[in-house]
């Protein structure tokens, strides 16, 4: 009875799947051809991807003037996108290495979309920085190298090297503890490979795993490390984020609440568009038996909780933007001044996608249907993008002297250049649902017999014949 599971508890694995159902399942998508909706999602997703490609081109041979920065606001359009996909990266390795400490077993569908997700969201950041720059051919200039120049060395009192540290870090441990869990699983394939370029692939990639009990004993061991290692990381990239505003001196960003309200806002975002790739990855794939109603009800419940807390530092916000009264504070981006203000359209939009509708969530159907999920899960994404807009236009464009208040309009290539990062994420993470397993059918199998339906089932007439 060491498997045994109460009976209150839904099962987390449907369909009456036996072992050997789920190595078949995990397989099918990379030996079999794709089908029509992988195919559709794919081409609306290179298409934007060729978009950004275009306006990344046209951006580097004719300049940054293309885009609709201005003296007052230098930092605009692109610095938002660069929160936002850091903000996105932020859950993936908190679901993995969180939850894993927890021995949570709903993980188990959902780590391996969400630790992919984390790799290219913050692929997707990385990009802004080097295109900002102008001239990303001398990029160069920035390291601590010997050159031509003389000596340039990175201040180190700047938040933005602080940035690059932790992120570096934060995707280097993520991309180990990304890779180690996939190694069972790229051995099972291997095992299956009928074509010798395949096998000797996924033999390379599989290390030599041959599921011993000291292979086991050791994954195990290196993944609690890991998750360890990957626990505070969660929590010091986005607080080192929100450095890049709180330790200036501009109004509305010197501001004490912005670390913990960036951590829990990241993770708000990133748990919303794991919910997005689940919808997307259980209808594409058919993983209906694996991605259950449960899942995506545990997932929401984290999405309320973090969605409160940033609804609690909105309010505060706003509060302190009205009591202080200061002249300053009524044009930051949380203050009575943003809501009528010229950008009242960017405030109302943030308060609609991250308080009000997510607000639908603590209803119980709602909460566990599969389709109000997924356009929930957009919307918040779209509110956390109108979050990090307001935060940086709104209080960049009223400046302490009213003869440098300046309003801000994204041009064509600045819109084009988020569309394009969109779809080279949709990109990635649909080429890597076709050649790795986005499941992980190991760990799978280990709740099989506690949460699989039919072990469920066999369990309860158990004990009715007992009584």
């Amino acid at each position: 009875m060491s498997h045994y599971e109460s009976q209150v508890r839904e099962p987390l694995i449907t369909g009456h799947k036996t072992y050997h159902d789920i190595s078949n399942d995990i397989a099918r998508p990379i030996e079999s051809k794709a089908g029509k909706l992988w195919w559709t999602a794919f081409g609306i997703a290179f298409v934007a991807f060729l978009l950004g490609i275009g306006c990344i081109a046209y951006t580097v041979g004719t300049g940054i003037g293309v885009w609709g920065l201005n003296r007052t606001i230098n930092w605009a359009w692109d610095i938002t996108n660069f929160v936002w996909w850091v903000g996105i990266g932020h859950a993936g390795t908190l679901i993995s290495a969180v939850l894993l400490l927890f021995r949570q077993k709903w993980r188990m569908s959902v780590n391996r979309s969400a630790e992919a997700m984390t790799i290219f969201a913050v692929v997707q950041a990385a990009l802004f920085p080097v295109i900002h720059m102008g001239r990303p051919w001398l990029m160069y200039w920035v390291f601590p190298i010997p050159n031509q120049f003389g000596s340039l060395w990175p201040n180190f009192n700047s938040p933005l090297l602080w940035d690059v540290f932790a992120i570096s870090t934060y995707f280097s441990v993520s991309v180990v503890f990304w890779f180690i869990g996939l190694i069972p699983d790229f051995a099972l394939i291997r095992d299956r490979a009928t074509k010798p370029f395949a096998k000797k692939i996924y033999g390379i990639l599989s290390f030599g795993w041959g599921g011993k009990a000291k292979h086991w004993q050791r994954f195990e061991e290196i993944s609690l490390v890991l998750a360890g290692l990957c626990t505070p990381l969660v929590f010091s990239v986005h607080t080192i984020v929100s450095f890049d505003f709180a330790t200036s001196v501009i109004k509305g960003w010197h501001s004490t609440v912005y670390p913990p309200y960036f951590v829990a806002g990241a993770i708000f975002s990133g748990f919303a568009m794991v919910q997005t790739l689940l919808g997307v990855l259980r209808k594409v794939f058919h993983y209906e038996a694996y991605i259950t109603r449960k899942h995506i009800e545990y997932m929401n419940i984290v999405i309320v909780v973090t969605g409160g807390m940033v609804a609690v530092a909105y309010l505060t916000e706003l509060w302190i933007a009205w009591y202080s009264g200061s002249r300053y504070e009524d044009f930051t981006y949380f203050s009575p001044g943003a809501a009528t203000g010229p950008y009242w359209w960017a405030f109302w939009a943030l308060i609609l996608c991250n308080v009000l509708i997510p607000g639908l969530l603590w209803i119980r159907p709602i909460r566990r249907s599969f389709f109000w999920t997924f356009i929930i899960s957009i919307v918040v994404n779209v509110g956390m993008w109108f979050e990090r807009f307001d935060i940086i236009v709104i209080n960049l464009s009223r400046d302490y002297l009213p003869s440098s208040w300046t309003m801000f309009m994204p041009t064509f290539v600045d819109v084009g250049i988020f569309v394009g990062t969109n779809g080279f994420f949709f990109v990635l993470y649909l080429l890597y649902a076709r050649t790795f397993p986005v499941l992980p059918q190991a760990e799978l199998k280990t709740i099989l017999k506690s949460s699989g339906e039919s072990y469920k089932k066999h369990h309860t007439e158990d004990e009715h014949h007992e009584h």
